[in-house]
C-alpha cells in the first residue's frame, strides 16, 4: 500500500538534508478529471478554516447577503481567517448590524489578533481581545445572520444537528460528489462543525466553486458571488503580510486562495487561469505535520503552482518570501535551505 504522504518540502544544512515535510496534494476539473496529484488523493483530513467559502455558501445560496445589502467586502469577510485590524473588525460590526446582531452573539471564543503590529496596539492602550478579533468572527457572524433571517434561534447556530450546520454539511456534500454522511464532522477551533473529506473531493468542491456552470443558477449565482468577493477583496480574506491575501493580489483575480489550520491549502483557479479556455482548477494541499515552524505549506502551493504553470516568473518573484528559503544562522552566516521537494504526477505537461 502506497504512502498517504510523501516528501514535499526539504530542509537542509550544507547540503545534506536535515528535515522534512511529508504531505499530499490534489489537483482536480469542475467535471471531477485528475489533473495532478503526489501522495494519495484519497487521504482524508479536516479542511480547518480552508472550508469557509463552502460554508458561506448555503446563506449566499438563500440570497442572505442580499436580503442584509451585505457588500462584496463584507462578504469575504464572511469567508475569511482575518488578521483582526481595526479596518477588519469595524466590517464585521457592520454585518452584524445590518443583521441585527451583537458581539456578544458569537460562539467562536478570543484570541489575540493575528495582527502583530493590531495586537501590540491593543497592549499599549489596554484593551483587551474579544470575540470580534477573533479570526473566525466574520465567519460566525454570516451563520448567525443564516439564523436571523431563517427565524432560527441564535443560540443553536453551531449546533451539529441544526438546520445552519445541516444545510452547510449538505451544501458541502453536494459540492464534493459526496453523500452527506461521507463527510465526517469534527469540532474546529472556533467551535463550530468542520469537515474532513478526501483531497480530491476538497479539490472537486474547489474547482466547482471557480466554475459553478454545472450547479443549478440559485448555487452557481451564489458561488461567482462568493469568489468575486474574496478574488476583489482577498485583504479581508487574510490581512498584511499574509499568504492567501498576497498571492490573491499577484494574481489579479486569477486565483483564489484560503488556508487552513494544520497546514492545509485550498486553492482554486478561474476559467482562463492558465490561458485562454483553460478550464477552473481546484487544488488542496496537505502539510502532514501540520507545519509547526509555518516554513512548508505556503512553498509547497507556490510550488504547486508554478508546476502547472499559473504564476508567470513576476507574480512568482512577487510572493519570493513564500519560496524556498536561505537559512542563516544567528550571525547571518548562510547555512542551508527550504526547498520544495515533490513534481506534480498526471498530466500537468498539458498546456491549456
Amino acid at each position: 500500500m502506497a504512502a498517504p504522504y510523501l516528501p514535499m518540502v526539504e530542509v537542509t544544512r550544507a547540503g545534506v538534508v536535515e528535515s522534512l515535510h511529508f504531505g499530499a496534494l490534489a489537483a482536480v476539473d469542475s467535471a471531477g478529471t485528475f489533473v495532478a496529484s503526489y501522495g494519495d488523493p484519497g487521504v482524508v483530513t479536516f479542511l480547518r478554516s480552508s472550508a469557509k467559502p463552502f460554508q458561506a455558501l448555503p446563506f449566499v445560496e438563500r440570497e442572505g447577503d442580499l436580503h442584509y445589502g451585505l457588500s462584496p467586502r463584507e462578504l469575504a469577510l464572511i469567508c475569511a481567517s482575518h488578521s483582526g485590524t481595526d479596518e477588519q473588525v469595524e466590517i464585521v460590526r457592520g454585518i452584524q448590524d445590518k443583521a441585527g446582531l451583537g458581539e456578544a452573539d458569537l460562539l467562536c471564543g478570543v484570541h489575540e489578533p493575528y495582527d502583530k503590529a493590531t495586537a501590540e496596539a491593543m497592549r499599549r492602550r489596554g484593551e483587551p481581545p474579544t470575540a470580534n478579533r477573533h479570526n473566525c468572527s466574520g465567519k460566525h457572524s454570516g451563520m448567525l445572520a443564516h439564523a436571523r433571517m431563517r427565524e432560527l434561534p441564535l443560540g443553536e447556530y453551531l449546533d451539529a444537528g441544526g438546520p445552519i450546520q445541516e444545510s452547510i454539511r449538505h451544501t458541502f456534500a453536494e459540492m464534493a460528489g459526496l453523500a452527506d454522511e461521507q463527510v465526517e464532522l469534527g469540532v474546529d477551533g472556533c467551535s463550530a462543525p468542520n469537515f474532513a473529506v478526501p483531497l480530491y473531493n476538497a479539490a472537486l468542491a474547489l474547482a466547482r466553486l471557480c466554475d459553478p456552470g454545472s450547479l443549478s443558477p440559485e448555487r452557481a449565482a451564489a458561488c461567482r458571488r462568493i469568489t468575486a468577493a474574496m478574488t476583489a477583496h482577498p485583504g479581508m480574506v487574510a490581512g498584511p503580510g499574509r499568504f492567501d491575501t498576497l498571492l490573491m493580489q499577484a494574481a489579479g483575480g486569477r486565483i483564489l486562495a484560503k488556508a487552513g489550520a494544520e497546514s492545509y491549502q485550498a486553492l482554486g483557479l478561474l476559467p482562463g487561469a492558465l490561458g485562454p479556455n483553460s478550464p477552473a482548477l481546484g487544488i488542496a494541499v496537505k502539510i502532514s505535520d501540520g507545519d509547526p515552524m509555518g516554513r512548508a505549506r505556503a512553498l509547497a502551493a507556490l510550488e504547486a503552482l508554478r508546476q502547472l504553470g499559473a504564476l508567470d516568473a513576476g507574480e512568482l518573484e512577487q510572493l519570493s518570501a513564500f519560496g524556498p528559503q536561505k537559512l542563516t544562522n544567528f550571525r547571518g552566516l548562510e547555512v542551508g535551505e527550504t526547498r520544495a521537494a515533490f513534481s506534480l504526477e498526471g498530466e500537468t505537461a498539458r498546456k491549456f
